[in-house]
Parts: structure tokens; C-alpha cells; sequence
């Protein structure tokens, strides 16, 4: 009998024989090259299914574009940082104030840019080899070594330099410890060291009828830090300059000054035939040219330079509370102008350049006539009258 059933076949010569078991698969992972032509034929990685979708890439165009973008966050940051960093470095005092009587506010900008005899900073031996002397005066109060008005307007920059030995009116004052002294006359740099720069500004402000809107000093020491900052200042110089007193030993020619040797050049008057008015010469084309470097595109694109000229500057100068990073920076801009064909360099009209007064010395007189002519222009913002860049001596 063949067939079978219920799951066993019959056998002769007896007995039933279980049916054999179905062979086991194994299942193994795809190999490399099975996942290669899978990718190739659009397929996952393991050879089956659809192609992920591709990433998309950006064009060139576009990626300029976000380069263009980072950069900009990058200027925008480091001028931000920069900004609050040169802010922080900026010297303010309480020096401008109003009083009774003071001048109503002009047209155009004042500044009252002040060079002190101050050693604030430097060390003895430091002082020796600036030729600065041991000090200031007596009793630790500085003196004013140079005194200019910057005014800029819509007829142009002029820088008018008042000469410290001015025979002026100085307004009555109240000194440190609390004594006060009545108004008298006497030499401009005597009101800086009676009052400091407070005196002097209203002292000025009321013997020119300027109202001064900035103020800005420096004394030597930062002078010559300001210098070698920039990596020093080039002049040309028509004839040599050699002063023991000042240090000042200079050849004729073109040459980049350092700041000992910018601090010699602006402060001699002894070997110079006009003396003081010479040396306000001097002191004014220096200014100019260091403006002009300061500000130059060397310096503000460079971090690696603009940087350390800011920690420099900034610190050495001591400004007034109402000035700013910003107003700085327009004032080396408007000092910049003084040397272009719409500037003016002045000396205050004298008329006596020896005028004697008993008790105070030689002093110097100034033009009534030209000296409210040139006050006129200066308050009103009009054309500079034409004057002499020696104030007529």
C-alpha cells in the first residue's frame, strides 16, 4: 500500500520513518560590495530601498554671501569691543562749568588744547633724559607749557595759540583750602597754577569772549607716549635746531622725530631768534602732523597698531566730562585741516612783546584792535581776519 497519512509514510518491511527537516537559512549582512552597488543603483546602504535624498550645497554666490555676513559680525564686534575699550581709557575731570556772565555759546567747535609742564608718570631718570627738570614748580602745581584755541567751523580749522606770558584779567578764585582770592591781573599760565584747568578756561573765556566747548591736556610724558605710539612724526626741518636746555639736537632735512625728540623740538625757545613765538610756531606744526598720523589709514585699519596708539594716547590725555571717544576723534580730524589750504595757523595779535609790570615780570600785550577782530571771527564763525602766524612781531 503506498501513500501515506497523517504525517507518515509507511515503510516495508514495517515502521514509519519521520519526514526529513527543511534545510536552515542563514541570514548574513549585505557585503561591502553588495552596499556599494546598492548606493550606485540608488538604493540604502544596505542594497535595498530608495536613495536617501542628496544635501543639498550651497553656490558660490551664497557662499560668499554668508563669508560676507560672518566678516561683517566680526568687524562689527571688534569695532564695538574697541569703541568701549578706548571709552574706558579716556581721563575725564570736572573742568568746564558755567558761572555768571559766561560767554553765550558761538558758532562752530572750541577746543583748549593744553600742554603742562606735568612729569605725571615719568621716573628721575626719565626726567633727565627728557630734559624736563626735577618737578614742577613748588608745592607739586604744574604750568601750562603751551595754549591753544582749536576752533572749527564752516570757514575752515584755525589753531591760535595764546602766549602763556599774556598779560590777562584773572577772575577772583577760591583755592584748595577754601581762601578766597580776589580778581587781579597777571601772566595766562598763572591761572592754571592758582586754580588748575578751571580757572584757566574761565580766565580765557572771559579775557577773549570765547565760549570753549572741549578741553583737552597732555603733559610730557604723554606727550612722548602719544609720539611713539604712532611710531614717531616726520617733519622737515629748513635749518638745524641744537638747545642744551631742551635737549633739541637736530639736523636740517626731512627725518622722523620720536617722542624725546618731538618733546625737544616743541619745547625750545632759547636757540630760536622769536624765543616763545617761534617755539608756538613749532608746537603748531608738530600738532598738525601728528593729527595727520594719528588719523592716517596706517593706523586705523592696523588693530595690531591702532590698539596700542589708543591705550597710549587716550591715557596721557585728561579731558573734560563732556567729551567723548567720538569728539576726539573729530578733533584730530579738524587739527588734520589745519595744515590743508582751508586752515589757519595764528599767534593772538601782540602789541608789546615786553610789556614790564612791577611785581609780575615781562609779560606779553595783545592787540586790542586785532585781537577782538580775530574774537569776532572765532564767535561767529566767519573768515579769519588776515594775521600774522607770529601775532605781528
Amino acid at each position: 500500500m503506498s501513500g501515506g497519512y497523517g504525517g507518515w509514510t509507511p515503510q516495508e518491511p514495517g515502521g514509519w520513518i519521520p519526514p526529513e527537516p527543511e534545510p536552515t537559512v542563514e541570514l548574513r549582512p549585505p557585503s561591502r560590495w553588495a552596499q556599494l552597488r546598492g548606493r550606485l543603483s540608488g538604493g540604502r546602504r544596505d542594497g535595498g530601498g530608495p536613495r536617501p535624498p542628496r544635501v543639498r550645497r550651497f553656490s558660490w554666490p551664497k557662499r560668499i554671501l554668508a563669508g560676507g555676513l560672518v566678516l561683517v559680525l566680526l568687524v562689527g564686534g571688534y569695532a564695538t569691543w574697541l569703541y568701549f575699550h578706548a571709552s574706558g581709557e579716556i581721563r575725564h575731570e570736572n573742568v568746564i562749568s558755567d558761572y555768571p556772565g559766561r560767554p553765550a555759546e558761538g558758532k562752530g567747535t572750541n577746543w583748549l588744547l593744553v600742554g603742562s609742564d606735568s612729569r605725571e608718570g615719568l621716573t628721575s631718570d626719565q626726567e633727565d633724559a627728557l630734559h624736563t627738570g626735577t618737578g614742577a614748580v613748588t608745592g607739586n602745581t604744574s604750568r601750562t607749557d603751551s595754549m591753544m584755541i582749536l576752533h572749527s567751523g564752516s570757514n575752515g580749522t584755525s589753531l591760535i595759540s595764546l602766549p602763556r606770558d599774556s598779560y590777562v584779567t584773572i577772575p577772583a578764585w577760591t583755592d584748595s583750602k577754601g581762601k578766597q582770592h580776589a580778581l587781579s591781573k597777571n601772566k595766562l599760565n598763572a591761572a592754571y597754577a592758582f586754580g588748575d584747568a578751571p580757572l584757566l578756561i574761565k580766565t580765557i573765556e572771559v579775557s577773549t569772549g570765547v565760549r570753549i566747548d572741549h578741553f583737552a591736556e597732555v603733559g610730557f610724558g604723554g606727550f612722548v607716549k602719544v609720539t611713539d605710539a604712532v611710531g614717531g612724526v616726520h617733519l622737515c626741518l629748513d635749518k638745524p635746531l641744537k638747545d642744551e636746555l631742551s635737549g633739541a639736537d637736530l639736523k636740517a632735512g626731512c627725518q622722523t622725530l620720536n617722542g624725546a625728540q618731538g618733546l625737544a623740538y616743541v619745547r625750545d625757545r632759547y636757540s630760536d631768534p622769536l624765543g616763545d613765538i617761534g617755539r608756538m610756531q613749532r608746537q603748531r606744526t608738530f600738532l598738525a602732523a601728528l593729527a595727520h598720523k594719528v588719523s592716517s589709514t596706517g593706523v586705523i585699519l592696523n588693530p595690531f597698531k591702532l590698539v596700542p596708539v589708543l591705550d597710549n594716547s587716550l591715557a596721557a590725555f585728561k579731558v573734560d566730562n563732556g567729551t567723548n571717544l567720538s569728539d576726539l576723534y573729530d578733533m584730530f580730524q579738524h587739527m588734520k585741516g589745519v595744515s590743508g589750504s582751508n586752515g589757519h595757523t595764528i599767534v593772538v595779535p601782540i602789541a608789546n612783546e615786553d610789556y614790564n609790570v612791577p611785581g609780575v615780570g615781562s609779560c606779553i600785550l595783545w592787540d586790542k584792535t586785532k585781537a577782538g577782530q580775530l574774537w569776532s571771527a572765532v564767535i561767529n564763525d566767519t573768515t579769519m581776519p588776515a594775521l600774522s602766524a607770529t601775532g605781528g612781531v
